[in-house]
């Protein structure tokens, strides 16, 4: 049913027939990916990875971060994180990233002709940002593709993960607030906004304003969560990262921090390298397994 209503762009098999083990000694499963238009209210072009078979198979959705460059959204690569969703789907999930509306082909701007691209990701100036409704905004479509996705019989009912980077992240921490029953868990790399203004690192937008929507989210959140950090982010350094989690949790939120240690020369993009899996894996494997 899905083929019938989704544009197909490609299809790519990989992985052996003779299933391999993981580092955690888990077998891993042979994965497919693909890119699906999803008929959502705002249609959405995703990134799409999975078992190979017919499911329904628990989901996870994965959340990019936000470029304030229309350029640069026009050239957002539509598979930011490949191996980290790689990563969940030899271990059964099927894994649903999402091109945030404004970017990629979505990005096409031009007003003599009426083009206008869809991007809502905005906070508006930094001396009264709107953080709240940024990352509401993006739980939004994080709902949107959970509920297609349960409706369609390809994702197991209530099984939902959501992964988010960055601004991504952001969205997640916004999500964690609705305390959706069909949300088990969520896991968010380097999370924030407002971060690098100026294109100045470690220069943030009203980071006091950050922490206390931060703590709003968290008077209403429940869902277990995972935070992950790095010591060398220059957009949501550790003494910001602390006192998010801090505000968060005291307010009400479940959430379990952890900072890694130096890596690259931005740790803000820790989730895009192959070479960080091992790092994170481990904690993101027992969170999970804490919550099956």
């Amino acid at each position: 049913m899905l083929r019938s209503i989704c544009l197909w762009l490609f299809l790519l098999l990989f992985a052996a027939s003779d299933p391999c083990q993981s580092e955690d000694n888990r077998t891993l499963l042979p994965v497919q990916e693909e890119v699906w238009a999803l008929p959502l209210i705002h249609p959405t072009v995703a990134y799409v990875v999975r078992p190979i078979g017919n499911g329904p198979f628990p989901l996870a959705v994965m959340n990019h971060g936000v470029s304030l460059n229309a350029r640069e959204r026009g050239f957002f690569p539509l598979v930011e994180f490949r191996d980290a969703a790689v990563w969940f789907a030899r271990r059964g999930y099927l894994v649903v990233a999402p091109s945030g509306p404004g970017y990629g082909a979505m990005a096409l701007e031009n007003p003599e002709l009426g083009l206008f691209p869809v991007f809502y990701s905005k906070i508006g100036v930094c001396e009264k940002p709107n953080f709240r409704d940024a990352g509401m905004a993006a739980a939004l479509l994080d709902k949107w593709i959970i509920d297609y996705m349960t409706e369609q019989k390809y994702a197991v009912p209530n099984s939902a993960i959501v992964i988010g980077q960055s601004a991504g992240g952001w969205g997640a921490i916004a999500l964690s607030s609705q305390n959706l029953p069909s949300v088990k868990a969520i896991i968010v790399f380097a999370a924030g906004r407002g971060g690098r203004v100026g294109g100045k690192p470690n220069n943030n937008c009203a980071p006091d304003k950050l922490v206390e929507a931060t703590a709003a989210f968290g008077q209403s959140a429940r869902t277990p969560m995972l935070w992950i950090y790095i010591e060398n982010d220059t957009f949501f350094g550790p003494d910001l990262s602390k006192r998010m989690h801090a505000a968060y949790t005291s307010a009400g939120g479940n959430a379990e921090y952890h900072l890694m240690p130096p890596f690259g020369s931005d740790g803000h993009f820790f989730i895009d390298s192959p070479d960080a899996i091992p790092q994170w894996s481990p904690l993101v494997s027992q969170f999970l397994d804490e919550r099956r």
